[in-house]
């Protein structure tokens, strides 16, 4: 529902945009937990199977990352359902908790996007300079396994991690919006 107030149109938060901010948070949970999972299978793989230096240089950052990757989707995964019932019961039985405890919220979430893509941008590019130092080294070296795969990892997170701010960004101005016009059932 959007509300008309000087011709201007004032896209109104529904407690359908609420449940798909949360559904969407949550399959992508998912799949960033299934990612971690299946990294750190790869990392053990990589370690005990294939036992070349530049896969065992992979293991390292696949089992590590892996772990933060499984962690963090496991957790956001859990509290979606939580986080998702309790604000669309707060939509119609208390506004005032979406103005200010969620809003709250969702602008730390915001800022702290801001501090994972630096970390993953650093990432990256610690991750192409261990490819380009270690890349004509014979034998290959742990260090280029490792380059390699930082450098895949820190791009698949900095891609999950826009993917996911550009959503919560949508839905902090929705937040925004409803804060600053009443509640239509809560003047």
């Amino acid at each position: 529902m959007d509300m008309v107030i000087f011709n201007h149109r004032i896209p109104m938060l529904s407690k359908a945009d609420i449940e798909k901010y949360f559904i969407a948070e949550k399959q992508e949970s998912l799949v960033f937990l299934v990612i971690g999972i299946a990294a750190i299978l790869l990392a053990l793989i990589f370690y005990f199977a294939v036992k070349t230096q530049v896969f065992r240089g992979a293991a390292m950052p696949l089992l590590v990352l892996g772990l933060v990757q499984a962690v963090a989707g496991y957790s956001v995964y859990v509290r979606s359902d939580d986080q998702r019932i309790s604000q669309v019961y707060a939509y119609d039985m208390n506004p005032d908790q979406l103005k200010t405890v969620e809003l709250t919220r969702m602008r730390k979430v915001k800022t702290n996007f801001l501090i994972y893509r630096w970390i993953e941008t650093g990432m990256f590019i610690a991750g192409i300079a261990l490819v380009i130092f270690f890349r004509n080294q014979d034998p290959r070296t742990v260090w280029l396994g490792f380059g390699i795969t930082l450098t895949l990892m820190a791009a698949g997170f900095f891609t999950a991690d826009f993917i996911a701010e550009k959503r919560a960004v949508k839905y902090v101005a929705l937040l925004e919006d409803f804060n600053k016009v009443s509640h239509p059932m809560h003047p």
